[in-house]
């Protein structure tokens, strides 16, 4: 039953070497992500709740950023099958110029206009007015982490993740220690509050930024060229467009969609408890990510190379061996979590917070859940991010992934939450109806073998006119 489990030899040492740097930099983006929510849950619920208002609408920045390395990816991973350095450079030229221009946009809004657009989100001023200090500087930060992670995407395309685990770990350590400084006002400075761990943010991007521009001009393993890079031409456009255009339209639709759920908890009666639950059980969830994270930027990375190469022949048992090991991954992790719910958060982790006895309920129903559809998610995850996407079949995974979303969680979500105005653990359920869909609908396109497809590929007509 199992029998496609066997690969050849040095497969599963590859997928490790792979992985590890991928999760270890998403781990610690995490863990230190919760360490900031730790230090602005010191100042109480209404600033953590501030501060998830905020990034409600920059996360949806944040998957864009994501959107587009992933829509880039499936180009650069079948470019370098093919050794093409030049497309190489015109593919991360295209990336960065569409991931600067919109958040570029987005930091301009929330310099502008912070309050009337952060208020679309929710209901209460005093949690708006610290959001909107937040959000200020928070967004210029979403400029700088582009222009990084596009850089980062190549070299992960190129079989060379370690270079954004690094730049991560220094970025994230600054960031923690600058929170520290800042929000509290320790070693002379001022206490900032909120608007502190977003200046800690911005200057740990810039940070990021310089120590990329160190890189590339020092670097002797990939050049990169300028003139590529800034004009990259109308054919790969087209070609971005047409291969990466529906993964970013998916991350961006997926991450507007789940900002949909914290807008409908932030206009519920109790609004503040349950943003601050949904903060620790994100935080929660976002560490628990990073194994599947790191198979599917595996998978995208191993399945891109081999069609790009032109070995398709073993592309289908490695897809379902890959997902096969975010399924484990899943179950394991969905234990460790319930017990995590039910028995260490209560005790060590919810006081560090000073949640109110209401927020910790709330919080221990989210994690609890979705400890029961982890398996499901982490399988998704792979499938429709490192699988699907990997092999060229961008646009059923964008539907895919979308679809039960749009027209099945949010709007049972809004029902529950909005019209009902029932318990928020029935607008919760949201999130397992949205994995069980989207299952069904993955195992089938992966059954069908119709998503290998070679994106490089250039038409028979353009060859001819060539």
């Amino acid at each position: 039953m199992f029998s496609y489990m066997k690969q050849r030899p040095g497969f599963y040492k590859e997928v490790v070497a792979l992985a590890t740097p991928i999760v270890l930099q998403n781990l610690i983006t995490s863990a230190l992500g919760m360490a900031d929510t730790f230090m602005v849950g010191m100042l109480g619920e209404t600033p953590m709740a501030a501060v998830a208002l905020a990034n409600i609408p920059l996360y949806v920045v944040q998957l864009f950023i994501f959107g587009v390395q992933s829509g880039a990816t499936v180009l650069l991973s079948q470019y370098w099958g093919k050794q093409d350095m030049g497309a190489i450079n015109r593919v991360m030229g295209v990336s960065i110029w569409i991931a600067v221009s919109i958040t570029a946009l987005f930091a301009g809004i929330l310099l502008v206009c912070p309050i009337p657009f952060l208020s679309l989100f929710g209901n209460q001023g005093e949690v708006i007015a610290l959001a909107a200090q937040y959000g200020k500087l928070a967004g210029l930060s979403y400029v700088f982490s582009a222009l990084t992670m596009m850089y980062v995407t190549a070299y992960r395309s190129m079989e060379r993740p370690q270079l954004g685990l690094y730049i991560l770990m220094v970025s994230m350590t600054l960031n923690t220690f600058l929170n520290w400084v800042f929000i509290f006002g320790n070693l002379g400075a001022p206490a900032l509050g909120v608007r502190g761990a977003a200046l800690a943010t911005l200057i740990a991007r810039s940070a990021e930024l310089v120590i990329v521009v160190v890189h590339l001009l020092t670097t002797k393993f990939f050049r990169v060229q300028p003139a590529l890079v800034l004009l990259p031409g109308l054919d790969m456009l087209k070609r971005f467009v047409r291969y990466g255009g529906p993964v970013v339209c998916n991350e961006t639709l997926w991450g507007l969609g789940t900002s949909m759920f914290a807008t409908v908890m932030g206009h519920m009666e109790g609004s503040t408890e349950i943003l601050a639950a949904y903060t620790i059980a994100g935080n929660v969830e976002k560490i628990c990510m990073v194994f599947s994270f790191g198979i599917a930027a595996t998978a995208a990375i191993i399945i891109g190379r081999e069609i790009g190469a032109g070995r398709t022949d073993q592309v289908y048992n490695t897809g379902l061996t890959l997902n096969t090991l975010a399924a484990l991954c899943g179950a394991c992790l969905g234990v460790l979590l319930w017990l995590f719910a039910r028995f260490v958060a209560p005790v060590w982790v919810f006081p560090l917070f000073h949640l109110s006895e209401g927020a910790e309920s709330v919080a221990t129903m989210m994690i609890t859940v979705m400890a029961l559809y982890m398996t499901l998610k982490d399988f998704n995850s792979v499938n429709i991010v490192g699988v699907l996407r990997g092999g060229g079949d961008v646009r059923a995974a964008t539907l895919i992934d979308i679809g039960p979303l749009w027209t099945c969680a949010i709007p049972y979500a809004a029902i529950c939450g909005l019209v009902l105005r029932l318990p928020v653990l029935w607008v919760y359920l949201a999130f397992p109806l949205e994995q069980v869909i989207k299952c069904s609908m993955g195992i089938s396109r992966l059954r069908s073998g119709k998503w290998v497809r070679d994106v490089t590929a250039v038409h028979p007509l353009a060859k001819a006119l060539d």
